[in-house]
């Protein structure tokens, strides 16, 4: 079942989304469908970039960042965002890494896949994390306040893949090369 949302453009947007999306138009070229479809309320795009900004502000690297956002996304089996960070993650992961996140096998990273299994769990299991995984995340070098760095990407990742379900979210042209379909669908 499909709830396709409008996507939002600058002059279209609800007033208080209308100025965001003329700043992100002239950051980036365009405005990613994602921010156009959260645009219909101010806001959820709103807390999306707030949120975005306060993950770019953690102690994880920029590989690490993109792992998370990568895990998140491919756990809750969103297309769009899959599709987005394998464009996204080029600058900071090698082209194995990003395909291994996307089906789920080994980075040959020993501290990356303890990261993106530590992801993986927390979105899965709701942070109810079983015996030994916070566990494995530390000794993978990872310190217990870098969790909460985890939980704020999971936040950002799950706002964007559960809008992006709601919305239906049409991947841009400039995600299009590295578009992604769960290997088997959820049932609702």
């Amino acid at each position: 079942m499909t709830y396709q949302l409008a996507i939002q453009n600058a002059e279209s947007a609800p007033e208080g989304s209308r100025e965001t999306l003329r700043q992100v138009g002239q950051t980036y070229g365009f405005v990613p469908n994602l921010l156009g479809g959260l645009a219909n309320s101010p806001a959820a795009l709103h807390a999306y970039l707030a949120l975005a900004e306060q993950f770019a502000k953690t102690t994880l690297s920029a590989a690490e960042q993109q792992v998370v956002s990568l895990s998140v996304s491919a756990e809750n089996r969103c297309g769009y965002c899959v599709a987005a960070h394998s464009v996204l993650a080029r600058k900071a992961l090698t082209p194995a890494q990003i395909a291994a996140l996307r089906d789920g096998s080994s980075l040959g990273d020993s501290r990356l896949d303890a990261l993106a299994a530590f992801t993986r769990a927390v979105v899965a299991q709701r942070a109810w994390l079983q015996n030994g995984e916070l566990a494995a995340f530390e000794q993978a070098g990872f310190s217990r306040s870098q969790a909460l760095d985890v939980l704020v990407g999971v936040t950002q990742k799950t706002l964007s893949n559960y809008s992006n379900h709601l919305i239906d979210t049409p991947v841009d042209t400039a995600f299009e090369a590295a578009r992604w379909t769960p290997a088997v669908r959820r049932s609702a």
